[in-house]
């Protein structure tokens, strides 16, 4: 595999970052995973906008979105695939041991693997753990991965897909790499960014496309939502087809089904809608 580090293309087997990163010794950094079909990348402009976002909500230096154009373009070319997981990663750079960043210049690591198409339904579980809407990394899609990795874990032992988290004032959030989506009379709602849940990409083009409804929505809605789907950029629209054990009665329902052709038939049309 040939990755992009710190300007230029390299072997992945040989590259190297300090131990003393920012990013590895305390989580200081961002990300953005896109959808890479064919060699080109899906909403390219819309992730970038968003690490810059998350960048300068963490405090990191504004990033070259130029250099990482090149990067993502020069990285598909270098490792051709049908379909791909593109991992753009922005760190502090090398830093003191301890939460105060160094002097030197961030870290900037592109690289992409190969995936298999997600499954159309999934099952989910709910998390005793919630999302803090008022803390100082809700809404970043940071390098601080910790309680994403426990929860799915959770999930993973219960044989789901994918944990739904409440926030600490007990409404739906989302879930560890997904918004969430809920069916109630027929009509599409969603939490708003004020829950504390990330700005999904691939939510906002649903969100766009379809006329869904941004609700403050209670976190026992999964126990009575007609349907549910997960969004993000692996997953586009993935019906949820059980929340804890329990079968929904169909999955995908049709309000699903519907989102997911519109979201398959505008994304087609556009790859950097």
């Amino acid at each position: 595999m040939t990755i992009w580090l710190n300007g230029s293309l390299q072997d992945a087997d040989g590259a190297r970052v300090s131990v003393l990163d920012h990013g590895l010794t305390v989580g200081d950094g961002v990300f953005e995973t896109l959808k890479a079909v064919q060699g080109r990348p899906f909403a390219l402009t819309r992730h970038l906008a968003r690490l810059t976002a998350s960048a300068r909500a963490l405090g990191l230096p504004e990033p070259d979105l130029d250099e990482i154009r090149r990067a993502c373009a020069a990285v598909l070319d270098a490792n051709p695939m049908p379909l791909g997981r593109l991992r753009i990663t922005y760190t502090g750079g090398l830093a003191p041991l301890g939460s105060e960043r160094g002097e030197a210049r961030p870290t900037l690591v592109v690289a992409v693997a190969g995936t298999p198409r997600s499954p159309d339904t999934t099952a989910v579980v709910t998390v005793p753990w919630t999302r803090n809407e008022r803390g100082a990394l809700a809404g970043i899609k940071s390098t601080s991965y910790g309680e994403n990795v426990v929860a799915l874990a959770r999930a993973k032992e219960h044989g789901a897909g994918e944990a739904l988290l409440a926030n600490t004032a007990g409404a739906l959030c989302e879930g560890t790499a997904s918004n969430v989506f809920v069916v109630l009379d027929g009509e599409l709602h969603t939490p708003p960014l004020a829950s504390g849940c990330l700005a999904g990409i691939t939510r906002a083009l649903v969100l766009e496309w379809t006329g869904a409804k941004e609700t403050d929505l209670p976190y026992d809605v999964l126990e009575r939502a007609e349907e549910i789907f997960l969004t993000s950029t692996l997953r586009d629209v993935q019906a949820v087809r059980a929340v804890d054990g329990r079968e929904l009665p169909a999955a995908p329902g049709p309000v699903t089904a519907k989102a997911a052709r519109t979201f398959d038939e505008q994304a087609a049309a556009d790859l950097d809608p």
